[in-house]
């Protein structure tokens, strides 16, 4: 009995991979061999069998496609000429047929993308030109956004827009417009990645151990946002003086009569002004009142806030800092609100009101560690103000140093930059020969002003 049931449920396993297909003895011994070629890195040994079961048994198995993609790789990065754009066109037309037998394994814009990237990586090969390019990322965007999800190519993508623009192919709002639909993208990336790392570390903290799986996914997350980061301030980067005052103000005062009622237009636009700081012009006044008039929101509420701060009602804007900031319910949006308005206070020296607010955001997404950072900073620079003799005074460094060591564990992405904020800050404190002097090794120095918390004298 126990043998039967065994029987039925390999015959099971053997239907689930091999779907419809007839049981060819031939495509399974081929799948067999190529299967292993690839395993073992062959991938010259791998290509013959491999394309006999693509040609025979194209449904017979998703190994074909996902091991194929392998195969052509290899054959595309050690051949030249003629050979490498057929077998160019060759992994675009797998990817194509992927899609066709497997399309669950398979989304619309991943397989877009990919192709996107094969011509923009092999462009010279291909003699593909910028617009193009350009194209083949827009047809991603246009097509299925949800799954245009590499980094690499949404920088392309936007890029490519700058070039065009500069070749005096598109208009400037065509860059601004790119800018924020790329960044848009980046950031509902983000928050995904950032709520299911968050779910990882809350299981750690609560002293279970990830499975291996689990252990992969967290990884993949922590490398995923890092690599976001990077490319948004790649973006910043490439932008360059073109998202300035002197193009935006007239470009967005323009447009407003036409777009006064669109709140996807004026989101933009006064995200823009605000970020590029071109707050003090009477647009962005007009632009912040539209925008909370079309679609209050915890976001309006805080641009009105900062009206309100220019126009000197600073407990009015206060109170709608308040109001922003308990209308978002979103934990990651939250907590990038939570960030705004800690930089705002930071900006005005307002460390205290700060701290609390970058606080308010490691609690809401304790996998982003620069609130650390910025609180460390603030620790740094009021160090000369907190302490009654210049060895306390100084001690604060090392206070700050901790804080900014603590951003490097929450966020493995930010250890670099924590090891060097640290080792600057420790720079500042006191030296072994005044520790020496002073007799104090091991004690513990109270911290005074808004910082408070005590630091402890190394020991030599």
């Amino acid at each position: 009995m126990k043998t039967k049931l065994t029987l039925i449920i390999a015959a099971l396993f053997m239907a689930t991979n091999f779907g419809f297909a007839q049981q060819d003895e031939e495509c399974m011994l081929n799948l067999t061999l190529f299967n292993d070629y690839v395993k073992s890195k062959k991938y010259d040994e791998a290509y013959e069998p491999w394309m006999a079961v693509r040609n025979k048994c194209p449904k017979f198995n998703i190994a074909i496609y996902k091991r194929g993609e392998k195969i052509l790789a290899h054959k595309i990065k050690n051949s030249s000429g003629q050979e490498k754009i057929d077998f160019i066109n060759d992994y675009m037309l797998l990817l194509d047929k992927g899609a066709e037998y497997f399309a669950s394994k398979y989304p619309l814009g991943e397989v877009l993308e990919q192709k996107a990237l094969l011509k923009y990586e092999n462009r010279k090969d291909l003699g593909v030109d910028n617009m193009q390019i350009y194209e083949a990322f827009d047809e991603v965007y246009t097509k299925d956004k949800e799954n245009f999800k590499s980094t690499k190519g949404l920088y392309v993508y936007f890029t490519k827009t700058v070039d065009l623009f500069k070749a005096k192919k598109f208009e400037l709002q065509k860059v601004f417009d790119k800018y924020d639909d790329v960044n848009e993208l980046l950031e509902n990336l983000n928050d995904k990645y950032a709520k299911s790392l968050n779910k990882l570390i809350e299981k750690e903290n609560a002293g279970t151990a990830l499975g291996r799986k689990e252990k992969q996914y967290k990884g993949f997350y922590q490398k995923s946002l890092e690599a976001n980061a990077k490319i948004a301030g790649s973006l910043d980067t490439y932008i360059g003086d073109l998202a300035n005052c002197e193009n935006l103000i007239p470009l967005y005062k323009k447009d407003f009569p036409t777009y006064k009622n669109d709140a996807a237009w004026l989101k933009r636009a006064v995200s823009k002004m605000y970020n590029k700081e071109c707050t003090d012009d009477p647009l962005y006044i007009d632009l912040v009142k539209a925008y909370d008039e079309v679609d209050p929101s915890a976001e309006t509420k805080y641009f009105v806030s900062t009206v309100l701060r220019k126009q000197g009602k600073t407990k009015e804007a206060d109170d709608y800092v308040r109001q922003s900031y308990d209308l978002q319910t979103d934990p990651i949006k939250k907590a990038r609100m939570s960030k705004k308005i800690a930089n705002d206070f930071k900006k005005r020296g307002s460390y205290g009101k700060a701290r609390t607010y970058y606080r308010e955001a490691l609690k809401l997404n304790p996998s982003d560690g620069t609130p650390h950072l910025q609180i460390a900073a603030m620790y740094a620079k009021s160090a000369n103000n907190c302490g009654d003799t210049n060895f306390n005074k100084r001690a604060v460094f090392w206070y700050a140093a901790q804080e900014a060591l603590k951003a490097g564990k929450v966020d493995p992405g930010l250890k670099g930059a924590a090891n060097q904020a640290a080792t600057s800050y420790r720079a500042n404190a006191p030296t072994k020969s005044e520790i020496f002097t002073c007799g104090c090794a091991g004690t513990t120095i109270k911290i005074g002003c808004w910082i408070g918390g005590s630091v402890v004298v190394p020991n030599l």
